[in-house]
């Protein structure tokens, strides 16, 4: 791991894979980081979209390609805390997990209504987003404190 300062001047972990051994996978993975931070930005201005979660996977394909962007997402002083948040303690907060639930359980509504034609597309749907859910519900919702 290596320092460097975050959005509150103190110096935070930085995690430091191994970056990507071929020069066209460093640029493939330059390429996919910045599309999750362009998607992640237009999640901001759509509600149904979420942006975590890309800045996330944007964080993932900079850790592999280019150290000096991965360390602009991760101290970013709007993306870095949900980030750091999700990299270091598996954080989800309690306004993610409400949106997510919600918008799988639309889904899952939408198409046993108007789309499924028999019970095999609702259950399979449910088999898949079920598991999602509470895997969602059952991270935390903030970070630990430390009782000093």
């Amino acid at each position: 791991m290596q320092p460097s300062k975050a959005d509150n001047d103190e110096f935070v972990e930085i995690p430091a894979p191994a970056l990507a051994s071929s020069a066209w996978v460093r640029w493939l993975l330059i390429v996919c980081g910045w599309l999750m931070i362009v998607i992640g930005i237009i999640g901001i201005f759509v509600p149904v979209l979420p942006t975590t979660v890309f800045m996330i996977a944007a964080l993932w394909a900079f850790s592999r390609s280019s150290r000096k962007f991965q360390i602009w997402v991760w101290t970013h002083p709007t993306f870095g805390p949900p980030v750091r948040n999700w990299s270091k303690y598996k954080v989800i907060p309690i306004r993610g997990k409400v949106v997510a639930v919600i918008g799988m359980s639309m889904s899952f509504v939408f198409v046993a209504i108007w789309v499924a034609e028999d019970w095999k597309l609702p259950a399979l749907l449910g088999a898949v987003m079920l598991p999602a859910a509470l895997y969602i519900v059952t991270r935390r919702s903030r970070p630990p404190t430390l009782n000093v």
